[in-house]
């Protein structure tokens, strides 16, 4: 039962809008209610998904540019991350070994043929990653969760003994299992506790570009039903999640179908982690429903976003708000698939996924690097992407993009064990979500990706309020209530 807190008829909210007319989380107070405004109706007593969290995710790349600005800048950059005053970031990853957004490509197992890690090291961690991931624990009132992501073993692992592309050799499948028990140990040493894993990075490969390992559906359950779990059980590590699959979520219903077969095969599986890359603008609903009703009990996480194959637009706000980004498939899609990869504005990306995601099962949602500079990287394979965060060392300063405040929009007002809650919304131009948080409290979420401006009635129960949205403008709406 939820009253809340009145004047008269009137529902209490806090209003928070970030603009392309300029704000930037701004508090909305005034608001002119219009006789013609749309409903949108919470029912919290229809309830949905538990929150795991958001945030982004801790790269070699963006560690090392917070070791290039000063310490005010970057001390500045983690608060606005992980404090509660920022965007307090609940649910983190980080890559196990090297990745694109590394400085080069290494591995905690330099050794060849060391079947049983006796030279397993994470020194290549210590200079810059390890430190950004304290200095984020000492900003987080709450905590956040970190899940690890190998993008390869090392290349004596390997088949084609190259870090690009390749299989595990059978051979090593309980080397590459200790592995991850390993890592576990090595990051409790820092002072880090890891809350668990995705398998592998894009499993299905990445055009054979940056480091990968690959394997089918069926492969990587039988080294998770029969290798990673049994190890990570056996070293008393068994609550350590597990998540299997890691890509584009056109391709999910077969993963799922194969992680989750029978009870055998998904004993050690918590749950699957997808990215977004498929489309610009197309979220997959029928499959992230079936990935959810395949295992309702199980985690549902977007592991990775970013604006990819684009260098970072500095300093200017509007162009984050325009149609005018491209990603990966413009240029590389096959023709069957251009259709999915249209121009589009960041922002609305971002937007439009998240809130998608939300009304469509998945419990956490996390961006890629959280710090970039100016020309996207630094990347090894010069692979450049943006970050909602952008730096340039040289100048020292710091640009807060838009989509640093349309992350927090989520991450700083929808909190983990918040539930997913049902809504009625009568303006289909209107895109909405909403979550009820642990202390009673009611996030709404409503984009509204057009060029005009908005009015709607928000109701809970008797009462409501008018809300006036802005044109190209994202809020999130908070209503006070109180448990009885």
């Amino acid at each position: 039962m939820i009253s809340c807190n009145k004047v008269d008829n009137k529902l209490v909210v806090d209003v928070y809008e970030t603009s392309e007319s300029g704000n930037k989380l701004t508090k909305i107070t005034e608001f002119i209610a219009d006789e013609n405004s749309s409903i949108i109706k919470l029912n919290p007593n229809q309830k949905f998904q538990t929150i795991t969290g958001f945030g982004g995710a801790f790269t070699e790349s963006s560690a090392y540019l917070l070791n290039q600005v000063s310490k005010k800048n970057r001390d500045i950059i983690i608060q606005a991350y992980f404090s509660e005053e920022g965007a307090n970031y609940s649910l983190t990853r980080t890559h196990m070994n090297s990745c694109d957004f590394s400085l080069g490509q290494y591995s905690y197992s330099p050794v060849e043929d060391d079947i049983n890690l006796e030279h397993f090291t994470i020194k290549e961690d210590k200079d810059d990653l390890i430190p950004m991931i304290k200095d984020a624990m000492k900003a987080s009132k709450d905590g956040f969760k970190i899940f690890g992501s190998p993008w390869t073993a090392a290349p004596w692992m390997k088949d084609n003994n190259k870090w690009v592309g390749g299989k595990l050799l059978p051979k090593y499948y309980d080397t590459w299992a200790l592995f991850f028990s390993k890592y576990v140990d090595a990051y409790k040493e820092e002072g880090i506790d890891i809350w668990g894993f995705t398998v592998e990075n894009e499993p299905m490969g990445n055009g054979n570009n940056w480091e990968s390992m690959h394997y089918s559906p069926d492969e990587m359950t039988s080294f998770v039903q029969n290798h990673l779990g049994p190890q990570l059980e056996k070293d008393g590590k068994g609550d350590l999640k597990i998540l299997g699959y890691d890509q584009n979520r056109e391709h999910l219903n077969e993963w799922v179908d194969s992680q989750f077969q029978n009870e055998e095969s998904s004993k050690y599986f918590d749950g699957t982690a997808i990215h977004w890359y498929a489309s610009t603008y197309e979220i997959f609903p029928k499959e992230l429903q079936y990935a959810h009703h395949k295992a309702p009990n199980k985690y549902l996480i977007q592991a990775e976003a970013c604006v990819d194959s684009q260098v970072p637009v500095w300093q200017d706000d509007t162009w984050y708000w325009k149609k005018e980004a491209t990603d990966w498939g413009w240029d590389w899609a096959p023709e069957k698939d251009k259709h999915l990869h249209p121009k589009y504005a960041p922002v609305n990306r971002y937007a439009r996924d998240i809130i998608g995601c939300l009304n469509n099962w998945v419990d956490g949602w996390v961006d890629w690097n959280m710090v970039l500079d100016t020309k996207g990287g630094p990347n090894w394979f010069k692979n450049w992407c943006i970050a909602p965060v952008i730096v340039d060392p040289e100048k020292d300063e710091v640009y807060f993009t838009p989509l640093y405040y349309t992350m927090a929009h989520f991450s700083k007002y929808i909190r983990p064990e918040a539930k997913v809650i049902g809504l009625e919304n009568s303006d289909k131009e209107l895109q909405v979500t909403a979550a009820q948080n642990t202390d009673g409290s009611i996030a709404v979420v409503v984009f509204n990706e057009g060029k005009t401006k908005k009015s709607f009635k928000l109701q809970l129960g008797e009462k409501e309020t008018f809300i006036n949205i802005d044109a190209q403008a994202l809020q999130t709406i908070m209503v006070s209530t109180i448990k009885k």
